[in-house]
């Protein structure tokens, strides 16, 4: 399981928290929708969840693991999809995944079976040999995905996963975390598209001005806003337009 308790995080530039006093909870088998406005403070909490942002105060543990006090056994079992993924540009796709592979200590026959199969659900085989620096948007998306995935790490984070690719390769990748969380895996999974969160996530968080309004299952949502026959757009909408 997952679990952020009291993050907080604040901006020397800003006059409230970025991220004030955040509870969560995924557990295994979840995949976790996090959803908010632009600016709501869903990827400073992602950047806290995955290490690369120090939290002002809080704590965040996966099976009982701390970041803080075990940073490195905590970061191995993660996998991390940003929304503007970077890359050494001159490497290829495949030497990408070689230096992943190597960092997570994976054999030869793990690491090939591994590249080729999530290589191939992506779409993107023909494309592994090239540089990345002729790689386009979502290219360069999927090869983050894969890189993520590589290790098969008990938290896969996904902060706008679906930007970019093409219908097929998008397709390929939704089935792809429903596979990975029958696993008993944990996705977190952050988008716009709430037509997706709505049909794809089994858990939902919604975050606004730093604070998390909503979490639960969309049925739950649909029930605490008296509007069973709602689309996820339309409540999101009317909980975070009343918040306004």
């Amino acid at each position: 399981m997952l679990q952020c308790r009291g993050l907080s995080k604040r901006y020397p530039s800003q006059k409230r928290n970025a991220v004030d006093m955040l509870d969560l909870d995924v557990a295994g088998g979840e995949i976790f929708g996090f959803l908010g406005p632009n600016g709501a403070g869903k990827s400073t909490t992602i950047k806290m969840i995955v290490g690369l942002l120090e939290a002002d105060s809080g704590t965040v543990s996966l099976d009982g693991l701390d970041l803080v006090s075990s940073p490195i056994e905590y970061k191995r079992m993660i996998g991390y999809c940003p929304d503007e993924p970077l890359f050494y540009e001159k490497m290829t796709g495949l030497a990408h995944l070689g230096f992943i592979a190597d960092i997570h200590g994976l054999d030869e026959a793990t690491r090939k079976e591994r590249i080729t199969t999530l290589s191939e659900q992506l779409l993107l085989v023909d494309e592994l040999a090239d540089p990345i620096s002729t790689y386009s948007h979502g290219m360069r998306q999927k090869l983050s995905v894969i890189a993520a995935l590589l290790h098969s790490p008990k938290l896969l984070i996904l902060d706008e996963p679906m930007v970019g690719l093409d219908p097929k390769a998008s397709y390929n990748l939704k089935e792809l975390i429903k596979s990975y969380a029958a696993l008993g895996k944990l996705v977190f999974f952050s988008t716009h598209v709430l037509e997706v969160a709505q049909n794809l996530c089994t858990k939902l968080g919604i975050i606004e001005e730093g604070k998390l309004r909503f979490s639960g299952t969309f049925s739950e949502l649909q029930q605490m806003e008296g509007s069973e026959a709602q689309s996820l757009e339309t409540l999101f909408l009317r909980l975070t337009e009343d918040r306004s």
